[in-house]
C-alpha cells in the first residue's frame, strides 16, 4: 500500500511538473506568434513618416511591407523542413534571436535600403516563429488539448494583427518611427527566455531520425514563391506586364519544382504523404478560406468609405470588428475542437464563412454599417473555428519527423490564400465596379462591386466545402472498409 501511495505521489509530481513545463512552453510559443503577427501589422501606420524621413516615394517605402511579406512567406516551408532536420527547439530559439537582432537593426537603420534589408531578415525570423510555434505546440500538450493549443496560437496571431495599427499609431505619436520596430523586441526576448527554460532538448533517437535537407528543392521552391508573391504585390495586384511575367515565372517554377522533387531522395514536400493522409485537401481549404477572408480587408475600406460615406475613423472602427472577433473566439474555438472533434468544427467554421459571404452579397447594399458588421462577425468567428479545427486535424495526423514541414505548409496555405484573395478578388471588385479607377467609382458602383465580389467569395467557399466533404466521406469509407477487413479473420476463426 505504501509503495502504491509512493508511486501515485511520484506520478502526480511528474504530471504536475509536465503541466508546469507545458505552460512555460505554451507561453513562449504564444509570445513568438504574437511577435510575428505584430511585426507584420505594426509598421503600416508609420509609412508616411518614413517616406518623409528618408525623402522617398510611397512606392519605395512600401517595400518595408513587401520585404517582410516575401521573406516570411517564402521561408515557411523551408524553415519547417529545416526544423525537422535540425530540431524545432533549436530553430525556434535561433529564429527568436534573429528576430530580435533584425528588429534592433530596423530601429537603428541609417538609410531606407538598410531598413528594407533588416526588415527582410525580420520577416525570415517571423517565418521561423510561425512555423516552429505550431510544430512545437503539437508536442507540448497531450492529445486531448491540441485544439486548445492551436486555438491559443490563433488568438495570439489575431491579437497581434488587431493590435498592430493602434499600437503603431500610438508609438509614432509619442516617440517616432524607430519605436515601431523596437516594440517587438521585448516580446521576442521574453519568448526566448521562456523557451530556453521550458523547451526540452530532443532525444538522440529523434535527432538521428532526421533526414537530409533538400537544398535544391528548397531553392527552387523559394524562387517560385518569391515570383508568385511579387506577381501579387507589384503594381498592387494589377495585371501589368511585370505581373504577367512574374506569374509565368511562378508557373515555370512549379513545373521545375515537381521535376526536382520526383528525383529527390528526401523531398522537401512529401507529396505522396499529403495525399495519403488527406492533408492536401485541408491545405486547399485553408487557402480558399484565407482568400475569402482577405476580401473583407480589400473590399471593406472602399465599401465603407465610398459606398456608405463613412469617414476614415469610423471605417477603421468597423474594420477592427474582424480581428477583435477572431481574438475573442480563437481560444474558445480550440476548446470546442477538443470536446466536439476537429472535423465537425472545421465544417461548421466553413459553413459560417459561406453564410457570411452570401449575406454580404445579398444584403450588403443596405445603407447601414450594421449590415456589414454582422456578416463580418459571422465570417470571422467561422474563420477562427476553421483555423483551430483545421490546424488540429492536420497536425494530429503528422509524424514527429514531419511536423515542421507540415506546419510550414499550413502557414504557406494561409499566406498564398491571402495573396490570391488580394489579387483575384481584388480584381473582381475592380472589374465589377465598371470604373476606370476604383477611387473614382460612385457609391452605387462600389455597392454593386462589393456584392459581386462576395458572391464570388461564396462560390469559392461552396467549392471548399465540397472538396472537404468529399475527402471526409472517402476517409470514413476507407476506415469502414479497414474495419471490415480486420474483422474477417476473427469471423473465419
Amino acid at each position: 500500500m505504501e509503495q502504491l501511495e509512493r508511486g501515485s505521489g511520484q506520478f502526480a509530481a511528474t504530471t504536475s511538473g509536465q503541466t508546469r513545463g507545458s505552460r512555460w512552453v505554451m507561453a513562449s510559443l504564444a509570445l513568438a506568434m504574437l511577435s510575428s503577427s505584430l511585426g507584420s501589422s505594426v509598421v503600416n501606420v508609420a509609412l508616411p513618416q518614413l517616406a518623409e524621413r528618408f525623402h522617398a516615394p510611397f512606392e519605395s517605402v512600401q517595400w518595408l511591407v513587401i520585404a517582410y511579406l516575401l521573406t516570411s512567406t517564402a521561408g515557411l516551408v523551408a524553415v519547417g523542413r529545416l526544423g525537422d532536420s535540425w530540431g524545432s527547439r533549436r530553430l525556434l530559439l535561433a529564429g527568436l534571436a534573429l528576430f530580435v537582432v533584425a528588429s534592433l537593426g530596423c530601429a537603428v537603420a541609417p538609410s531606407l535600403g538598410v531598413l528594407i534589408a533588416a526588415r527582410a531578415f525580420q520577416g525570415a525570423g517571423a517565418a521561423v516563429l510561425m512555423t516552429s510555434s505550431v510544430a512545437l505546440a503539437r508536442g507540448a500538450v497531450d492529445k486531448a488539448r491540441v485544439g486548445s493549443a492551436m486555438g491559443l496560437l490563433a488568438t495570439m496571431s489575431a491579437v497581434g494583427t488587431a493590435l498592430g495599427p493602434s499600437l503603431g499609431g500610438a508609438l509614432v505619436a509619442l516617440f517616432d518611427w524607430r519605436a515601431v520596430f523596437l516594440a517587438n523586441a521585448p516580446l521576442a526576448v521574453l519568448a526566448l527566455l521562456l523557451g530556453t527554460r521550458g523547451l526540452r532538448n530532443e532525444s538522440r533517437a529523434a535527432a538521428a531520425a532526421r533526414g537530409r535537407f533538400d537544398a535544391l528543392g528548397t531553392l527552387v521552391f523559394a524562387a517560385t514563391l518569391l515570383a508568385f508573391a511579387l506577381a501579387s504585390t507589384v503594381g498592387r495586384g494589377s495585371a501589368g506586364p511585370w505581373s504577367v511575367v512574374l506569374a509565368l515565372v511562378a508557373v515555370a517554377g512549379v513545373v521545375g519544382f515537381v521535376a526536382v522533387e520526383r528525383r529527390a531522395a528526401e523531398p522537401l514536400i512529401p507529396i505522396a504523404m499529403l495525399r495519403e493522409t488527406g492533408i492536401d485537401r485541408a491545405l486547399l481549404a485553408s487557402c480558399v478560406v484565407s482568400a475569402v477572408m482577405m476580401a473583407t480587408l480589400v473590399v471593406g475600406p472602399f465599401y465603407l468609405v465610398q459606398g456608405l460615406s463613412l469617414d476614415t475613423g469610423a471605417a477603421g472602427l468597423v474594420m477592427s470588428t474582424g480581428p477583435l472577433v477572431a481574438a475573442i473566439t480563437g481560444w474558445p474555438a480550440g476548446r470546442l475542437v477538443d470536446r466536439v472533434g476537429s472535423r465537425r468544427v472545421a465544417f461548421a467554421g466553413q459553413l459560417a464563412v459561406l453564410f457570411g459571404a452570401a449575406a454580404l452579397a445579398a444584403f450588403g447594399g443596405h445603407a447601414s454599417s450594421f449590415a456589414y458588421v454582422l456578416p463580418l462577425g459571422v465570417m470571422t468567428s467561422g474563420y477562427a473555428l476553421f483555423q483551430a479545427a483545421n490546424n488540429t486535424a492536420v497536425m494530429a495526423e503528422v509524424a514527429v519527423a514531419r511536423r515542421g514541414v507540415v506546419s510550414g505548409l499550413l502557414g504557406l496555405s494561409r499566406s498564398v490564400g491571402l495573396m490570391t484573395g488580394a489579387t483575384v478578388l481584388g480584381s473582381v471588385f475592380a472589374l465589377a465596379s465598371g470604373a476606370a479607377e476604383i477611387r473614382d467609382a460612385s457609391a452605387e458602383q462600389v455597392v454593386v462591386a462589393m456584392r459581386v465580389t462576395f458572391a464570388a467569395a461564396a462560390l469559392l467557399m461552396a467549392f471548399a466545402l465540397a472538396v472537404t466533404r468529399d475527402a471526409r466521406g472517402r476517409r470514413e469509407s476507407d476506415e469502414h472498409a479497414d474495419g471490415l477487413q480486420d474483422r474477417r479473420p476473427a469471423e473465419a476463426q
